[in-house]
């Protein structure tokens, strides 16, 4: 009998899946820093890591949305279901990369090191919980 923890083949397909969010959600969330990296603006470093955070959940949606467009859906049963898709995983995922970026750099601010670390952060931080909803319920974040 296998553990529940021991499934090779979904730990590959939560990958899979987490790694299409972590793209959706780096679009957004960089782009809204690096905009506000090089733009004089007012607004306090909370103020821009939650833009930051929004726009990664609105471009995650997105890309979902075209990927299930893709796959065979309709606009409406696509934009429903990544609506639907887990809301933890991208929260998690955000919040990983941004507490990331302001611990190492103390702001919101891109550098190249930053980077790809703050996108292992993303991606190990829900990918647990990616493979948990698959195995338990067949359901996962893509």
């Amino acid at each position: 009998m296998t553990s529940f923890w021991n499934n090779k083949s979904n730990w590959l397909k939560s990958a899979h899946n987490t790694k299409w969010c972590l793209i959706g959600c780096a679009i957004g969330d960089f782009g809204t820093i690096a905009y506000f990296q090089f733009t004089e603006h007012q607004l306090s470093t909370l103020t821009v890591m939650l833009l930051a955070a929004f726009n990664g959940l609105i471009t995650s949606i997105m890309l979902e949305t075209v990927i299930l467009l893709r796959s065979g859906f309709d606009w409406e049963k696509a934009f429903k279901t990544a609506i639907g898709m887990s809301f933890i995983s991208m929260l998690a995922m955000e919040f990983a990369m941004n507490a990331t970026d302001y611990l190492l750099t103390g702001g919101a601010m891109l550098t190249w090191w930053v980077i790809p670390l703050a996108l292992i952060a993303g991606f190990i931080t829900p990918w647990p919980y990616n493979y948990w909803r698959l195995q338990k319920h067949g359901k996962s974040c893509h």
